[in-house]
């Protein structure tokens, strides 16, 4: 029923596109290795745009980190955000994250949202799921709250993304609290895997471990902005915020430790001085690639689709330092050639995510924040 619905998504949205292609304000041209592309700019005024999810009608919903949730109809912005959400907190890096739909949305209507929220303790990450109705969610219900919720506004995550089994997973970040990331008694410093309800499977690694939250799939992780899934291979890929250096790309694997914060190719910011106790140490896992210096990594999709031919198969991370969009060529595991697209000319990219019409769409961290697209230039 899932494999199913989700090739009915992908033709009504290839067939009932969002904005025509030549639509919009164009940026430019580009040059790839792979061949020419424009970059165009397809909505405005968004206010720290966090995610972005396809609806099959050609319709998409946006997150806006203060909080709302916004519609994009037949290409425009709808004045009015979606109500019905649950209690977000901007705070810090905090505030409302991503969205996704559920497999079997065209049936159940769910929509899934990550978000910072007040507690007892001060703030952590939660998930959320309600049924959209018309211009609202429905019977709205929090599936998932990291524990324990911690003061300070850092390291939230959060990224969402169903496998192909239906079974979600929810990136965290470490909350700034560096122990996290080595402590199976926490939720932060993790990333989680749970049923569509929220009910932790009964395979999961660390199920009946004393001390530990059944919840936990992996652990060792220190801020992770960024998770997709591989076409063709059913694996998890994500990235995670390295401290000054460092930045990982990383395939998610049951019961994996990450090192964080016992290893890591960061360095303590300003000082520059050693963190943990170097870059290797056994039982961590080393990461598929890192970047130093950081290029502050915040999004991620691989490309399968027919508009751009040659770049099936690459994978593509947005950059929040440098403004960039970094595609990546893999051998199998290995990352084995970079590129940086359109460098500085969109500003800080938060979100990249492949629409059902094949193109790569964008959004920028700003205040005054955009939907992009990545076309191909016609020879």
């Amino acid at each position: 029923m899932m494999r199913s619905t989700a090739i009915f998504l992908f033709i009504c949205g290839f067939l009932v596109g969002t904005v025509a292609a030549g639509e919009g304000r164009s940026i430019g041209n580009f040059d790839s290795e792979q061949g020419a592309f424009k970059l165009v700019v397809l909505i405005e005024g968004l206010d720290h745009p966090w995610g972005l999810t396809f609806l099959a009608d050609g319709r998409m919903l946006v997150t806006e980190r203060s909080g709302r949730l916004r519609l994009i109809d037949n290409g425009r912005l709808d004045p009015e955000p979606i109500q019905g959400l649950p209690a977000v907190s901007s705070y810090g890096q905090g505030g409302l994250l991503d969205v996704i739909l559920h497999p079997d949305f065209e049936r159940n209507r769910l929509v899934y949202l990550s978000y910072a929220a007040a507690g007892a303790g001060g703030f952590g990450t939660e998930v959320a799921r309600g049924r959209l109705i018309e211009h609202r969610l429905e019977e709205v219900e929090v599936i998932f709250r990291a524990l324990p919720k911690f003061n300070g506004g850092r390291h939230f995550g959060s990224r969402l993304v169903f496998d192909n089994d239906g079974l979600l997973f929810i990136s965290l970040g470490d909350r700034g609290h560096r122990p996290n990331g080595q402590d199976l008694s926490t939720h932060p410093g993790s990333i989680i895997r749970v049923r569509d309800d929220g009910s932790v499977p009964a395979d999961n690694p660390f199920v009946g471990k004393s001390g530990a939250r059944p919840e936990v799939f992996t652990y060792g992780n220190r801020n992770v902005q960024g998770m997709t899934i591989q076409p063709g291979t059913g694996r998890i890929w994500a990235h995670e915020h390295g401290p000054q250096g460092g930045d990982e790309v990383n395939i998610v694997t049951a019961g994996t430790n990450y090192g964080w914060p016992s290893i890591t190719y960061g360095r303590n910011y300003g000082i520059g001085t050693k963190i943990g106790e170097g870059t290797q140490k056994p039982g961590m896992a080393q990461p598929v690639l890192q970047w130093t210096p950081s290029i502050a990594p915040s999004g991620m999709t691989f490309y399968h689709g027919n508009r751009f031919p040659k770049w099936n198969g690459n994978l593509f991370v947005g950059s929040l330092k440098f403004e960039y969009i970094a595609r990546l060529e893999l051998d199998g595991e290995r990352v084995v050639h970079q590129e940086k697209l359109i460098e500085g000319a969109l500003g800080r990219i938060r979100d990249l995510r492949q629409g059902p019409d094949g193109f790569i769409y964008i959004l920028s961290d700003e205040g005054d924040g955009v939907i992009a697209r990545l076309e191909p230039v016609e020879p």
